[in-house]
């Protein structure tokens, strides 16, 4: 079964950039979709954004478009999600999640796979 471990995350000011990082291993992504979701402390799980393994096609929460931008390194299996212009609000723990029959991008339920997560603070 696929296997993702996130990293990159960590505190930053508001108007501040990170960059988290996905590594998958094991079977091929082949069409998968990879996406990105946050869970706040006591809120649910939200969508943040998702891209087509195969396709490079994107899809983002309307709350993060024009600030965020996801992307794909296919030969070395890695995700990444650019985060500029970071909100207070937008602190939260952010997982890595795969979908191997791309059946809903914005639903965590259709993700079979997921990641530890990794806490992104924005403070000041």
């Amino acid at each position: 079964q696929v296997q993702l471990v996130e990293s990159g995350g960590g505190s930053v000011q508001p108007g501040g950039s990170l960059t988290l990082s996905c590594v998958a291993s094991g079977p091929s992504l082949g069409s998968s979709t990879l996406g990105w979701f946050r869970q706040a402390s006591d809120k649910a799980r939200e969508f943040v954004a998702a891209i087509n393994w195969s396709t490079g096609n994107t899809h983002y929460a309307y709350a993060v478009k024009g600030r965020f931008t996801i992307s794909k390194d296919n030969s070395k299996n890695l995700v990444f999600l650019q985060m500029n212009s970071l909100k207070p609000e937008e602190s939260a723990v952010y997982y890595c999640a795969a979908d191997p029959d791309s059946s809903g991008v914005y639903y965590y339920t259709a993700y079979d796979y997921w990641g530890q997560g990794t806490l992104v603070t924005v403070s000041s």
